[in-house]
């Protein structure tokens, strides 16, 4: 599944809307992106992320972190650190990212899956 995706996926169930789909919505740029239309200029786009940092990576630990529970990678031991995650979060990030592993197992080759950040669980 790809990256972006199980963001959008556990940012929603977590209720995260200062994350990177956020910062996105605020008009962040990232370095990589192209702009599908033309938007605001890109120095205005970093700006955003640079007010938003902290907790753009705050939620990049915390969707790592769903996503290491979820794929049955290790959570304890050297050099994986202390859950930022409890239980509870990490059973409704899960239920989500199985129901979208789903979903984009479903997508034909040249499809596409259309996911609304924030709604779509």
């Amino acid at each position: 599944m790809p990256h972006d995706l199980v963001h959008a996926v556990v940012e929603t169930a977590l209720g995260v809307d200062d994350g990177f789909w956020g910062a996105m919505a605020r008009g962040a740029t990232f370095q990589g992106f192209e702009l599908v239309t033309p938007g605001r200029h890109r120095r205005s786009g970093m700006k955003v992320l640079r007010r938003g940092g902290d907790a753009v990576m705050d939620a990049e630990l915390r969707v790592a972190w769903a996503y290491r529970a979820w794929s049955g990678l290790p959570t304890e031991g050297r050099g994986v650190g202390s859950a930022p995650l409890d239980a509870e979060a990490l059973a409704r990030t899960g239920a989500r990212l199985d129901a979208a592993a789903r979903r984009w197992a479903a997508v034909p080759v040249g499809g596409e899956l259309v996911w609304r950040w924030g709604v779509d669980g």
